[in-house]
């Protein structure tokens, strides 16, 4: 599926580098960065417009590039900005599923099997996965010692650098990964 054929706003694109951290100002702010960014669609430069804090939708498009292929998933929400799902922190829960969250990544994506906790602000305890738009998961029953995650603006343990893309350890279904993509976020 390419969602994005339809998609009519765009948000930002971030590399797996620490500029989209979990923990970065540039999720609770109304700063835009690297606007001529914006112009080059999905692409290793990274960007945030004033459409993350302007623009309603119903529809939001994820999208994860590793090398040269783009997967893409839709979570049909809405609301008046990505700002106000995201910049206060809160949890606000989605349900895509962990096979949706899955195809973003491949046939490589890999989850631990239990929490499976997905949404905007998803979080475990500090220093374990968090997203702020994501799907994070453990090998126990309880959500507090998450060590696998799939999503954007991530962190925590394992490989709390990883920022977009795909992190597991400790019994994920398809073993231990330390996966990095380019993401973008798209609306409609």
């Amino acid at each position: 599926m390419h969602c994005c054929n339809y998609i009519k706003g765009y948000f930002f694109c971030f590399y797996f580098q620490k500029t989209f951290h979990f923990n970065s100002k540039l999720w609770s702010n109304r700063n835009e960065f690297n606007l001529p960014g914006g112009k080059t669609g999905l692409d290793s430069l990274e960007n945030k417009l004033p459409t993350y804090w302007h623009t309603p939708f119903s529809k939001i498009c994820l999208g994860m590039k590793i090398g040269h292929q783009t997967k893409f998933t839709v979570i049909n929400v809405h609301a008046n900005s990505l700002y106000s799902l995201i910049a206060d922190g809160h949890y606000r829960s989605t349900s895509l599923g962990r096979k949706a969250w899955k195809t973003l990544i491949g046939s490589q994506a890999s989850l631990q099997l239990k929490c499976n906790k997905e949404g905007f602000n998803a979080v475990c305890d500090p220093g374990a996965s968090r997203a702020r738009i994501g799907f994070v998961a453990n090998n126990e029953k309880n959500c507090t010692s998450c060590d696998s995650r799939i999503g954007f603006g991530t962190t925590g343990g394992p490989h709390g650098n990883n920022t977009c893309g795909n992190v597991a350890k400790f019994q994920a279904d398809n073993g231990e990964k330390s996966i990095k993509t380019m993401g973008g976020i798209f609306v409609q």
